[in-house]
């Protein structure tokens, strides 16, 4: 089936560049080895290397809750957005040429197949805040599956797309963008993931006038009973021997 492949380059702005035929299997044996690094830039945005491929997700700008986290300005290979909201889709000025995907669908990139799920970014059936796109990949033989921000309960046809992921980025602060405590626990429930790594929540980057997301400690309080491993570093090496039997919940460190 033919699929438009909506990758392009991230300075070029968001354009259709190709047209092609590819695969939906997701289990593909390319990249299904080795480890992988996972870097916390602030917010949403992280960092995936492995299997010689750096993944850059939801890039942002410097405002509002995201005010004092600094440009996440490094080099990737391909950038992927959950929206063109400016705390997950800001693409402009990010170093070399990085191939860019933002938008639901089937996708290939070096050998790495990814799979675009839409879910709704607001409570209102998308009116609000439009879609937020969902993505899943295996990288360096870890199964990733990133919410952005999630904000609509998963549905079955979704949760059919998304699997079972052995790490689970899911938003957790809440706001009128993004799933809130309560949300992403249910969330958790749906997906079963292995490794839990909480995303969009307030932190001393964020200005306290014009950001409406609410602290990490609220998700944990609510999710007691469920072991929380915390690192001292923005940066997490993951193998598949490393992984939880049961659900943990990893929160990385910021260097402010």
């Amino acid at each position: 089936m033919k699929r438009r492949q909506l990758i392009s380059s991230a300075g070029a702005g968001l354009v259709t560049a190709l047209v092609t035929d590819l695969s939906s299997h997701l289990q593909a044996n390319a990249q299904s080895s080795g480890s992988l690094s996972v870097q916390w830039l602030g917010h949403s945005c992280f960092l995936f290397t492995g299997g010689g491929t750096k993944i850059l997700v939801n890039p942002f700008r410097s405002v509002g809750c995201t005010a004092k986290y600094r440009p996440p300005q490094v080099s990737a290979d391909l950038v992927l957005i959950s929206s063109q909201l400016l705390d997950e889709g800001a693409v402009e000025g990010l170093p070399g040429n990085p191939k860019l995907i933002y938008e639901p669908g089937v996708y290939e990139f070096q050998s790495i197949k990814f799979q675009g799920i839409a879910i709704d970014h607001d409570r209102k059936g998308g009116k609000q805040f439009g879609i937020n796109t969902a993505w899943r990949w295996k990288q360096g033989g870890i199964n990733i599956l990133h919410l952005g921000g999630a904000a609509a309960p998963i549905s079955i046809e979704q949760k059919i797309l998304m699997g079972r992921p052995d790490v689970a980025f899911i938003p957790v602060g809440g706001g009128l963008k993004a799933y809130n405590a309560q949300e992403a626990k249910q969330a958790i429930q749906v997906l079963n993931p292995k490794l839990i790594i909480p995303t969009q929540y307030r932190t001393q980057a964020a200005d306290t006038a014009s950001c409406d997301i609410s602290p990490l400690d609220d998700f944990l309080t609510l999710m007691q009973g469920v072991n929380v491993r915390r690192s001292n570093s923005d940066i997490l090496a993951i193998n598949s021997g490393s992984l939880p039997e049961n659900s943990a919940i990893q929160v990385l460190s910021y260097k402010y």
